[in-house]
């Protein structure tokens, strides 16, 4: 499990003073981004290998509210590798109180050429990596 720690800025409030209900999907971006450099997979290394990963879906169930200043730790795992779909579970926590203020979950698929195409085929050594970590044996480090 890869862990990711931000605080709430006030931009990102609203005017009952809590976290604005959209900034959670960006936090899980920008985790997600972290995840996959912590592993060796990063997004800009992708790019320039020609493969894309568009969010395919996402949800987020939203549990304690989190407001200004307040350092929030998302924890980010994946749940399903497949080589042409990957799935991110994320679990949201604020460090001062432990409590969970979010659950979260993305899907993405891979394209190459504008087509989804299978990791395994396009770009074995970025198939092999997701698979360890999908696998249990790399989990990425900790950026705490």
């Amino acid at each position: 499990m890869f862990t990711y720690k931000r605080k709430v800025q006030y931009h990102e409030t609203d005017k009952m003073g809590i976290t604005h209900h959209a900034n959670y999907i960006k936090w899980m971006e920008e985790a997600r981004v972290a995840f996959l450099d912590s592993i060796g997979l990063p997004f800009r290394k992708m790019e320039e290998g020609g493969i894309l990963s568009p969010v395919v879906a996402v949800s987020v169930e939203y549990k304690t509210p989190s407001t200004f200043d307040d350092e929030i730790q998302v924890e980010v795992g994946v749940e399903k590798y497949n080589g042409v779909e990957l799935s991110v579970r994320y679990l949201m926590k604020n460090t001062a109180t432990g409590s969970v203020v979010a659950t979260a979950a993305s899907r993405h698929c891979f394209l190459k050429d504008g087509r989804i195409c299978s990791l395994k085929r396009v770009a074995a050594p970025m198939h092999e990596i997701l698979d360890r970590v999908a696998r249990g044996t790399d989990t990425g480090e900790t950026n705490g």
